[in-house]
């Protein structure tokens, strides 16, 4: 009898170890989407307008592009280009699972594949996806905080976002450092299947705009090309701003203000 409960204690032993174990995965699963969550309306809010400039460099030359962006939550967004002339015009729509282009110099709309969201955006080295962002940061991943890290004086969270098997996301794995105190991204690195780093994205110029702390300059470098990188310089930014769903449409492409 005493053998038998010997082992009827020790079994409930394992199994509470094992059910503190799964407890605490899913713990820091939670607490790991809460912050990502919490960086998202940091950035974004309800809605958001933002007025900025990228610059693709490269060792023989350097192009300016200015564009206009409009979000309302993470279904819709808008994208018109407004400089250089040859590009004015121009503008992207994501509503839902749908990705639409417009091009002005030869008037066609077109609806944008998945297979095109790996491609290079407007010649620059941002992906479709990483400016149209077909892929939802909150609901294609599942997600883990890895360790935490120091950059720029902020202390952040390095979090490791791995895609859901039936999501199209280009990458493998993603690592987000977060900062702690204003919940804003400063680095993000995307992986291929192989485990090798695709490029860095950097944040910079951590400011007060629109009325929020965040990260008035992006710079994105391939790994595979260290000689050339692509920054947004953000001019103007507003949060949570009165935008109807209906702006988001196709026929509005061809008419953004």
């Amino acid at each position: 009898m005493k053998t038998q409960t010997n082992f009827l204690l020790i079994t409930s032993f394992s199994l509470l170890i094992l059910l503190g174990a799964a407890l605490g995965e899913l713990f820091a699963a939670e607490t790991a989407k809460s912050i990502i969550e919490k960086m998202e309306d940091q950035m974004r809010g309800e809605s958001s307008y933002f007025e900025m400039t990228m610059t693709t460099v490269r060792p023989r030359y350097t192009r300016d592009v200015s564009l206009k962006t409009w979000t309302k939550g993470e279904e819709y967004s808008m994208i018109l280009i407004t400089a250089p002339a040859r590009d004015k015009g121009t503008s992207f729509l994501k509503r839902g699972n749908e990705i639409w282009n417009y091009m002005p110099n030869i008037d066609r709309m077109i609806k944008m594949p998945p297979s095109m969201m790996s491609q290079s955006w407007m010649g620059s080295d941002f992906s479709n996806d990483d400016l149209v962002r077909e892929s939802s940061n909150i609901n294609d991943y599942s997600h883990s905080i890895l360790r935490e890290e120091a950059i720029d004086g902020f202390e952040c969270w390095i979090l490791e976002l791995i895609p859901h098997p039936e999501s199209s996301i280009i990458y493998s794995k993603v690592l987000i450092w977060v900062a702690k105190e204003i919940y804003v991204q400063l680095r993000i690195e995307n992986y291929d299947e192989d485990d090798f780093l695709v490029s860095t994205l950097n944040f910079k110029e951590v400011k007060e705009m629109g009325g929020r702390i965040i990260p008035t300059l992006m710079e994105m470098i391939p790994a595979d090309k260290p000689n050339q990188k692509t920054t947004l310089k953000y001019a103007d930014a507003k949060f949570n701003i009165p935008i109807e769903e209906s702006f988001f449409s196709v026929q509005n492409l061809k008419n953004i203000r």
